[in-house]
């Protein structure tokens, strides 16, 4: 992952246009509290328009400039996105990091223009999650301590695992835990997106695999300390786990699809197989809207679909 602020202060734009930058992403961190994902895509995002407009006015844009920007300058700008490539989703979040770039703008009064505000996002194709099956991911439990051979580093590995696939944590909502935020009493409070805390059930198998790996870790830096160290003592990156994934897809020979995220999407999936209702699954995963969670119906039905090809007599003769 890039360095945000690096890339703001390099961006090739006028000094008030970097301050303004650094403001907006400032706020983006503190007061939105968008995941570091988030935060890298957008810098990234404001780094390659404002490159892209340094090349087509001919100069570093300055504040001004933003202002006078047209609808033609914004439609320029889209078809160089498509030009390089870049897929519907990375085109819609680069709109939607300029929308935020200019609202902010214009709520602090510092410029205000009217073509930002009417850009649209492209409507980006409904994407059906991809789980793994239920011995795929127990296959991921048992292995993943195996690819350390120091056991703190392999009990951690266990129980991050484990609150991706018996809780349904993202990858950042877990490694972003704190001492204090470990499972007490069955259950844990985690703080999810928008920074809102939800109160999360924890089976008795991932209590076990958290407190195993409390009682080897080397690193204690108090109750609001981070939860997962990464071998330097510092709070476990996403990055060292989704390494430890790629190895697990290659020594199981598992799917490209078989990913950290995909372990939330399998506790979403196999809870619905078993009978879960989908209220109690959109509180489980914190989605704001239960649309976002009605997803899973179709990945379920997928699966029934699949099984029904596979084993009806019917399915495999001809008419």
């Amino acid at each position: 992952m890039s360095d945000p602020q690096a890339l703001i202060e390099g961006i090739a734009a006028q000094p008030a246009v970097r301050r303004a930058a650094e403001d907006w992403y400032a706020w983006l961190a503190h007061e939105r509290r968008l995941s570091p994902n988030t935060l890298d895509g957008y810098t990234r995002d404001l780094t390659g328009f404002m490159a892209f407009l340094a090349a087509h006015l001919g100069f570093p844009p300055g504040l001004r400039d933003l202002e006078t920007l047209r609808s033609a300058d914004f439609r320029s700008y889209l078809a160089n996105l498509g030009n390089r490539g870049l897929s519907r989703t990375s085109t819609a979040r680069a709109i939607a990091a300029l929308r935020s770039l200019f609202r902010f703008l214009d709520r602090r009064g510092i410029i205000s223009n009217a073509a930002a505000s009417a850009l649209r996002t492209p409507k980006i194709p409904k994407t059906v999650p991809k789980a793994l099956d239920k011995a795929e991911a127990a296959e991921v439990m048992d292995a993943i301590g195996e690819l350390s051979d120091k056991p703190w580093v392999a009990a951690r590995d266990t129980a991050v695992m484990l609150l991706l696939y018996g809780c349904g944590l993202r990858i950042g909502e877990a490694l972003g835990l704190n001492r204090e935020n470990a499972p007490e009493q069955g259950v844990m409070r985690v703080r999810g997106k928008g920074n809102k805390e939800r109160m999360v059930p924890v089976l008795p198998l991932v209590a076990e695999a958290v407190a195993a790996y409390l009682d080897v870790c080397p690193y204690d830096k108090g109750r609001d300390g981070p939860l997962f160290f990464g071998v330097q003592g510092k709070r476990l990156n996403a990055r060292a786990i989704q390494d430890r994934m790629q190895k697990l897809r290659i020594s199981l020979r598992l799917p490209e699809t078989a990913t950290p995220h995909a372990l939330r999407h399998s506790f979403a999936t196999h809870l619905l197989a078993g009978g879960g209702d989908l209220r109690t699954i959109q509180e489980l995963l914190g989605h704001a809207s239960l649309s976002t969670t009605q997803r899973y119906t179709d990945v379920d039905s997928a699966h029934i679909q699949a099984v029904y090809n596979t084993t009806h007599p019917r399915a495999r003769m001809r008419e």
